[in-house]
């Protein structure tokens, strides 16, 4: 629990830009949106809270009242200097969906980090050492 707060605190100081959108069934609240930031900042913060500038998660039920695996969670992460990355899941609950999205937008921007960090030590065609 320490942690949790000692990453929401550093992520809030930074003045990163949040934002819960959610269709129009399922509900949104403050104590939603921010247990949902809670959980979002502490897989994303840690890792990349230097760099953050805004995340977006948005949340819809694709099915409505049919039931089923139907809550859909995109979210969006933008990164000082690097392009928006997103990514999204789809699963039973808003939980479930948000933890998926999260780990698979850390993928993503893992493996361009990684790709980056390649290219930066290769040396080119022409003979030039990479920056």
């Amino acid at each position: 629990m320490a942690v949790q707060s000692r990453v929401a605190d550093s992520f809030r100081r930074r003045a990163v830009i949040f934002q819960v959108r959610t269709d129009n069934h399922i509900r949104n609240s403050a104590a939603f949106a921010e247990s949902i930031r809670t959980d979002v900042e502490t897989a994303i913060g840690d890792r990349f809270g230097d760099r953050l500038r805004r995340v977006e998660v948005y949340l819809e039920d694709v099915n409505s009242d049919k039931g089923g695996i139907d809550t859909r969670c995109s979210v969006e992460v933008h990164l000082a200097g690097r392009p928006a990355v997103a990514a999204h899941d789809v699963a039973a609950d808003v939980e479930t969906a948000v933890d998926g999205a999260v780990e698979r937008v850390l993928r993503v921007i893992e493996k361009q980090l990684g790709r980056q960090d390649d290219r930066a030590g290769h040396t080119s065609a022409a003979g030039d050492q990479g920056m």
